[in-house]
């Protein structure tokens, strides 16, 4: 009994030990993050810097998911406050079938971007992916990070990582029923992240340069 106690508290001992680690990982990203976050297209900067928007589900029919509109809706908002020039849609485009970012690009369009200032990029399947290849493919310095609060610290975390001069807008416009279940994921994401950009180097999608340029 004293035996199965013993290991029953070195277990707590090391389940809370493991618990502050994470709870710590995720406190570090937040802080650093903080002071970039943006809540409307007036308080942002214009510093010359590229919006990214980073890609969310799309439905069957090519409609927006909610936070995926938002998204969109928020960096348009972001172009015709004059804080940008270029639109970058990255998100997944795994089959003919779905496809992020020309869903993404064609709500732009239709609400009146030209089709010359938004960028698809096709091989944004995760935050990673979209940050090392606005820096590698794309060559872009500077930009401004477009999802939903909950997403924005590590977004920020990741491109600042990759020497890419990051802040961010928060795109919530509404209530989402999977906020909850986004909170809880991205607990574990930032800690991913945290461990892919100190130690396990996450392999991303490579190709071509295609430079974004800004007139």
């Amino acid at each position: 009994m004293k035996k199965f106690l013993r290991i029953l508290l070195w277990l707590t001992v090391l389940g809370s030990l493991g618990l502050f680690a994470l709870l710590l990982i995720n406190w570090q990203v937040s802080s650093y993050s903080r002071d970039r976050i943006y809540r409307s297209a007036e308080a942002v900067p214009a510093e010359g810097r590229i919006a990214i928007v980073l890609g969310a589900k799309v439905w069957e029919d090519g409609s927006l998911s909610h936070a995926l509109l938002d998204r969109v809706t928020t960096a348009v908002e972001l172009y015709k406050a004059g804080k940008v020039k270029k639109l970058l849609m990255s998100g997944d485009n795994p089959t003919h079938q779905y496809d992020e970012p020309t869903a993404m690009k064609r709500h732009a369009v239709e609400l009146g971007v030209p089709e010359t200032d938004v960028i698809l990029d096709f091989a944004g399947r995760r935050t990673y992916d979209t940050c090392y290849r606005a820096k590698e493919i794309f060559e872009v310095k500077k930009v401004i990070l477009v999802t939903q609060e909950f997403h924005l610290p590590r977004s920020i975390y990741l491109c600042q990582n990759m020497e890419i001069d990051s802040i961010g807008i928060v795109a919530n416009k509404r209530n989402y029923l999977a906020e909850n279940y986004w909170a809880f994921r991205e607990f574990f994401s930032v800690v991913s992240a945290w461990f892919e950009m100190n130690f396990i180097p996450f392999e991303p999608i490579k190709g071509r340069k295609e430079p974004i340029m800004i007139n």
